[in-house]
């Protein structure tokens, strides 16, 4: 969605205002100098031989303001090019307000003038500004509809944008683009569509940008529709990485990695979609395996990039590829990433590395919101209540207020370390002293908490105190402690409220099952398993993984398909013969001491 994005900027201000002020918004080389090549013939039209020559260098100059300025003050004869050029190159280096000071005092102004200034405003966040040069403009063409409808979106104005649109009278298709944009980011999908129907001429970034804002707000059923109607010819790298994303979103892998090999050639941006849905879908070590093949092409990996292979590397703990990970980081200079870093955290602690999660932490210049929820995420899980505890103390006085992610990492530290009346003091203060509103999540916690504890009455007290109906989390949380403290009644009824919400839930029979058992009540036990096969219900299948020469293998209970099944049964019947020749002999010795 990013690239999209970015796409559909680009494209905008290439094309939103005419050729001269073109010439003007062109970034600097290496050197700080503004290229003009053959755009100097544009301004040889309306500038006379000295002149144009003096404008030309101001707009090379404009990277260095003070020696543009210079040139400009020298000129004994200065034309409205002149202007519009010393205008954009101070509002370009970020001297708004001396681009209005010389606006105000330019002796004639033409269209191209105000477009600066509106185009200046928006550039430096100074919409309203913007708004009023738009008003107070005594003619105005298509582009300056176009800046103040993209300025407007920018800042996430909708209605502003459309009342600016609909009184247009005339509109182009980056007029249109615009707002189909402006409608998807809002959520307004059918707005969006009956604008995009209603066009005459559709480009390729108004497909793209419907396309995507289908995907960006799942709906994928009709970014596919539109997607297979589109134009072949228009799809180009940033329509296709939209519909690999969409894909991934659906769980569609094999339809992605279709779409993601056609494209040629391949850019970081959709290795990141393939690597992000390989990631997010749970097939880490695919994801893992495409990103090892974007390095042997030579290409650079970003942000984005780093942080889907973290994710992988955390779901397959593989700490070796997460280190090797990290050294990319450190190598392509992200360590000022707040992004990566937060990533860096999770990842270490998700394999076993506390320790190295803490000195990620310590090493961020900068650390936001995030990254102090990670910090204390990562402890918690850990079971480590003094050092969250620490760290939630240290983010108070840096500044930072927690919020809901926050006491839900403090809540599970709680649970990891039996914490009740911590857990509760936690709660009360979220609640009271920070208004931070407790959702499903919190409540989860705060039940398990209690029901670990034996305090089931309490759980249950709590439960029916909530201002929202008990999800299958809160009920499992409940069940679970039944099963321990062999509570049958509060068992049961959390087993049906669970198996209304979530009636192919295995976990909900095998507890109850389990509780029966406990309780020595067979029949039920029976009952409940017929019951269960009669629903078809099936118990999901646990599945392990160890990573042996940089190759993780996947082990299921029953499952014969290994290719090296043979030998781990051989190695399995020796460990077993050798704890058995164990206990002979620890019991030949406990004998032999008893003569002493």
């Amino acid at each position: 969605m990013l690239c999209i994005s970015y796409f559909h900027q680009t494209y905008l201000k290439r094309i939103l205002f005419p050729p001269i002020l073109r010439i003007l918004s062109t970034p600097p080389d290496s050197c700080g100098n503004f290229t003009l090549h053959s755009s100097n013939c544009l301004i040889r039209l309306f500038s006379t031989q000295y002149v144009f020559v003096n404008n030309a260098k101001i707009s090379a100059r404009a990277g260095k303001i003070s020696a543009a300025r210079q040139l400009f003050d020298q000129m004994t004869t200065k034309d409205v090019i002149t202007w519009n050029a010393i205008i954009t190159g101070y509002w370009q280096n970020g001297f708004l307000q001396e681009s209005k000071n010389l606006f105000q005092s330019m002796p004639v102004k033409n269209i191209v003038s105000w477009n600066c200034m509106i185009a200046g405003c928006i550039d430096n966040d100074r919409i309203d500004d913007a708004f009023d040069y738009f008003q107070a403009m005594p003619e105005r063409n298509t582009a300056t509809y176009n800046a103040m409808i993209s300025g407007f979106l920018k800042h996430g104005r909708l209605e502003e944008a459309t009342r600016i649109f609909e009184p247009m009278p005339r509109r182009n298709v980056i007029s249109y683009t615009a707002m189909l944009d402006g409608f998807m980011k809002k959520g307004e999908v059918g707005k969006a569509r009956a604008l995009f129907d209603y066009m005459s001429f559709k480009n390729v970034v108004s497909w793209t940008v419907m396309i995507a804002g289908y995907v960006k707000n799942e709906r994928f059923c009709e970014a596919r529709e539109l997607f297979y109607r589109m134009p072949d010819y228009d799809k180009n790298v940033f329509v296709v990485t939209a519909m690999i994303t969409g894909f991934c979103k659906v769980g569609m892998l094999e339809n992605a990695r279709l779409l993601f090999e056609r494209i040629q050639p391949k850019d970081c941006v959709s290795f990141n979609a393939m690597i992000a849905g390989y990631a997010q879908n749970g097939v880490a070590e695919e994801a893992l395996r495409l990103f090892s093949g974007m390095i042997k092409m030579d290409m650079q990996p970003d942000d984005a990039t780093l942080v889907s292979v973290f994710t992988a590397c955390s779901a397959l703990q593989l700490l070796n590829e997460g280190r090797q990970s990290h050294v990319l980081v450190i190598r392509n200079g992200f360590e000022a990433n707040v992004s990566v870093c937060n990533a860096v955290i999770t990842m270490y602690s998700r394999c076993g590395g506390i320790l190295d999660s803490e000195l990620a932490f310590r090493q961020i210049h900068s650390p936001n919101l995030v990254s102090w929820n990670t910090i204390i995420a990562a402890f918690a899980q850990h079971g480590h209540y003094e050092k969250a505890l620490s760290f939630f103390s240290q983010m108070g006085l840096n500044g930072f207020d927690p919020d809901g992610i926050t006491f839900l990492s403090l809540l599970s530290a709680c649970g990891h370390a039996g914490k009740v009346n911590e857990s509760m003091d936690l709660f009360e203060l979220m609640v009271k002293v920070y208004g931070i509103i407790p959702s499903s999540e919190h409540y989860t916690c705060l039940v398990d908490i209690l029901s670990r504890a034996g305090q089931l009455e309490k759980a249950w007290q709590i439960m029916q105190g909530m201002p929202f109906e008990a999800d299958t989390g809160v009920w499992g949380s409940l069940l679970a402690a039944c099963v321990i403290n062999l509570n049958v009644e509060l068992g049961e009824l959390a087993a049906k409220k669970m198996s209304e919400l979530d009636p192919q839930n295995s976990a909900v029979y095998v507890m109850l099952s389990n509780l029966y058992a406990a309780a020595g009540m067979w029949r039920d036990v029976t009952r409940v398993r017929l019951l269960m096969k009669e629903q078809g219900v099936t118990k999901q299948c646990a599945y392990s993984w160890i990573e042996i020469g940089n190759k993780v293998h996947y082990f299921l209970g029953g499952d014969m398909s290994h290719p090296c099944i043979d030998k781990i049964h051989l190695e399995l019947k020796r460990a077993s013969v050798q704890m058995k020749s164990v206990d002979v002999f620890l019991e030949i010795a406990m004998s032999w001491s008893s003569f002493d």
